[in-house]
């Protein structure tokens, strides 16, 4: 019997010596034995069994459960992850037509949902910080003066924290949107696990926000594709939400995926927040430790630009070897081939590893001692790693809404002989899964120098077929 998925997974778990990578839960059963039990709670709606779609038993109780845990005056269980929370979020608080304000560096679901209510988009665009090679956050007072002269926008939705872990001004963004009356939904995918520490960056719900969506499988100890939507203030129709909730969500949905997130809520409240202080404490001597060997850089708390963000959340380690002309795609390959150690991402100049409550000092020592490894064994005299020419958050132009392009007659072209074209796709360097180029933009040659540029470095790029074409419309 040929199985290639599964025989590819066991592999993988066999070869690897330490996951720095989503889910939260790392591969371990530390607080339940789920490799007991999972076949057996791999059901359907029957008696007993609840239904998400209309809870009224056990389900309705894990939902009330965790809308305490995290403070929020309702929760839905999204089994189709954290884009399908943010389908339902956005189009329960707008009409096709609606105009919303977003950060143009949220993820792809946002774009995605304002195609799927036929939306139409206004930006507020995140500072990049040359020096440091990476994105800062957004001036708060930016969207003040677009509601300020926009009134048609219905909605602001906010990313916080950012992938990489830099945390902007949420609660001076909260009032600034509520105190001109609008909504504000935030994408907190990587943040659910700000909640159970006083020693990690504030949670929006805290902050007040209207809406907010969390990946509880990225850094809590649930599956992946599960989530959790909140909803924070009486400003939102609850019904509306809940059945925008169920059009996106599949009517059988998995028990395994809704029992996972019940275990993370639980597991968080019980001893979670305890074993969360003590790792986050366990990061701080780490990087205590790698910031004396020659070579590596790591970005911290020091080196957010105060100007646009506030804080950092310390699980989210970022390495760079630029000083040592390793690269970030190159980093991360000695890491998985030398010491079977996979990180989370790597762009050009950094790798991500996200650390959880489910790491213990033993896991950080395995990457600590590889770096050690790594750093000192380099040639003292390696070349430092080009300065790519950052062009991602440029204002690119839009000739047609996002929707619009998506429903256009498309065909492919040479990357670049696209040049002047109108992009007929996303292009989109993964992860994170930011775009680069939206549907209904037009191509310019940084663009594609861009583009290019990245390719060269190895990084993955969705969007373009083979021989590097890309989608333009006729």
């Amino acid at each position: 019997m040929s199985m290639p998925l599964v025989e590819g997974l066991l592999k993988y778990n066999k070869e690897i010596q330490a996951r720095f990578h989503m889910p939260g839960h790392k591969g371990k059963n530390i607080g339940i034995n789920w490799d007991k039990i999972l076949p057996y709670i791999d059901v359907t709606e029957v008696e007993g069994t609840d239904n998400l779609h209309n809870p009224k038993d056990i389900i309705k109780d894990a939902q009330a459960m965790a809308a305490k845990a995290f403070g929020a005056k309702e929760t839905f269980f999204s089994v189709n992850g954290t884009t399908g929370g943010i389908y339902g979020a956005i189009t329960s608080v707008t009409n096709s037509g609606d105009k919303i304000l977003v950060q143009r560096d949220c993820h792809r679901s946002v774009y995605n949902a304002a195609i799927l209510g036929r939306l139409n988009l206004e930006y507020i665009f995140p500072k990049y910080d040359n020096n440091k090679h990476m994105v800062m956050g957004i001036d708060p007072e930016d969207i003040d003066k677009i509601l300020n002269k926009d009134k048609e926008i219905k909605a602001v939705v906010i990313t916080y924290p950012s992938y990489y872990g830099i945390c902007i001004d949420i609660k001076k963004i909260v009032d600034i949107v509520h105190r001109h009356n609008r909504i504000i939904i935030v994408d907190e995918a990587h943040g659910s696990h700000l909640t159970f520490s006083r020693k990690l960056p504030m949670s929006s719900l805290s902050a007040g926000a209207d809406i907010v969506i969390q990946s509880t499988h990225k850094t809590l100890p649930a599956f992946t594709q599960s989530s959790m939507v909140h909803l924070g203030t009486d400003n939102i129709d609850r019904w509306n939400l809940k059945t925008k909730m169920d059009l996106f969500q599949t009517t059988s949905p998995s028990y395994m995926l809704m029992a996972s997130l019940d275990f993370a809520r639980s597991y968080m409240e019980d001893e979670g927040y305890k074993r969360l202080d003590k790792i986050i404490d366990n990061i701080y001597v780490m990087k205590s430790k790698l910031k004396f060997i020659e070579g590596i850089k790591l970005f911290d708390t020091e080196d957010i630009d105060k100007r646009y963000a506030v804080d950092f959340d310390i699980t989210k380690l970022l390495v760079s070897g630029i000083d040592k002309g390793l690269q970030g795609r190159e980093l991360e390959r000695i890491l998985r081939e030398n010491y079977n150690i996979q990180i989370e991402m790597a762009d050009k100049y950094y790798i991500l590893s996200i650390l959880s409550v489910m790491d213990d000092v033993l896991d950080l020592d395995i990457l600590k001692n590889a770096l050690k490894d790594i750093f000192q064994s380099r040639d003292k005299d390696s070349k430092k790693t080009d300065n790519l020419k950052v062009n991602i958050f440029n204002r690119n132009i839009s000739d047609m809404s996002i929707y619009e392009a998506v429903e256009k007659q498309k065909k492919f072209t040479v990357l670049n002989q696209s040049i002047g074209c109108i992009s007929g796709d996303y292009i989109i360097p993964y992860p994170p899964g930011v775009p680069i180029l939206l549907p209904g933009e037009r191509i310019t040659y940084e663009i594609v120098e861009y583009i290019t540029e990245l390719i060269h470095a190895g990084i993955e790029i969705m969007g373009l077929e083979d021989k590097n074409e890309i989608a333009i419309i006729i």
